[in-house]
Parts: C-alpha cells; structure tokens; sequence
C-alpha cells in the first residue's frame, strides 16, 4: 500500500492544494491521499491563523466527493506545536509495514525541509516527494526526494485571506463549499 500525506496549516485550503494532493495521487501511484491540518507550524507564524477546528471542518468541506482523499485530525488532537516526525511516526504505527509512505511537501520547503525537527528520522519513516511550485525553481534535486511535476498554479493562502479582508473575489481560487463556509462564519475578515 502507497498513501501520501499532505500536511500543512491549510489556511485556508485552495485548489493549489487540492492540484497538487490529485496528481502526487496520480504520478506517485497512491491508494490515498490524508490531509493532515496542523494545529501550530513549526517553521512559520502564520498571521491570521484561525482555529485548527475551522480549518479542519474546511478541509473536509474542499475533499467531499473524492474518494481517494481523506483528512486526519491527528495533529488537532495532539494540540501544542505539530512536528512532521511525530505524525509520520503515529501513521507508521497505524498502518503495517508494508506501507509506503510519501511526505508531500510543495518546493517552497525545500531550503528548509532539513532543518526539520529530527529530519535523519523523517527520512526513516517516510519518502519524500516534492512538488514544483511558481517561483521556486528546485536548481538540483536532493538524492533524498522525488520531485514531482504539477501544474503551476500561483495560489497563496496568504493571498486569499487578503482578497477576503478587502472584499475581494476568492471565487474559483477556493472550492465553493470553502467559500461559503468562509462567508457563513466570516472567517479572514479582521485579519
């Protein structure tokens, strides 16, 4: 069995996201791929980060209807700072050994991606595949990862939580059913 997991603040999700979750499913031959909302990131404070609950119940919202795609809360429930390690290292028990598990990371990461939290174990427990993403170009492959190739849509969560203070469109940059969800609990509003 081959799952990847997608980790991340999510905040909120977008179709970037959800392009990149669908052709690492595609490209990497997965069985499934599991959201994995953060309750705190480690590596950047994110301003405007709404609660974990609100950025779960979105991610559920943006997957409905794809049967390849499910969402942990593994991270939520743990509370406190979500370190990559530890989640890879629950997943692990979860699943038997035989499991193949590819981290997805975005190519944003990469710079940082080995000053992680005990990064030698991330690599014990896990593939890495990373995805190219708009304005960060991978200039040599790390031997430790695959790169994965996906279109290269420029959608920032930081750019749709702007759009949605100053009252601008986020239509066709976040599924409909974030969007409402959005609007019904005006989130990102006072940010």
């Amino acid at each position: 069995m081959r799952i990847g997991i997608l980790g991340g603040t999510f905040n909120p999700v977008h179709l970037g996201h959800l392009i990149l979750a669908e052709e690492a499913y595609r490209i990497l031959n997965l069985e499934k791929v599991i959201f994995v909302p953060c309750y705190l990131p480690p590596h950047k404070r994110v301003r405007g980060l709404i609660s974990p609950q609100h950025r779960l119940v979105m991610v559920k919202e943006a997957i409905k209807g794809n049967r390849h795609f499910t969402v942990s809360d593994i991270e939520i429930r743990e509370g406190g700072v979500s370190y990559t390690f530890k989640t890879l290292q629950k997943f692990k028990k979860m699943f038997s050994h035989s499991v193949d598990i590819f981290l997805i990371v975005g190519a944003d990461a990469l710079k940082e991606l080995p000053r992680w939290r005990n990064f030698p174990e991330i690599l014990s427990l896990a593939k890495i595949a990373i995805a190219t993403r708009p304005d960060f170009p991978i200039t040599k492959k790390p031997h430790w990862a695959e790169v994965i190739k996906i279109p290269l849509i420029g959608i920032s969560s930081s750019e749709i939580r702007r759009r949605i203070k100053r009252g601008i469109t986020v239509k066709y940059l976040i599924p409909p059913a974030v969007e409402k969800y959005i609007e019904k609990n005006r989130l990102y509003k006072d940010e």
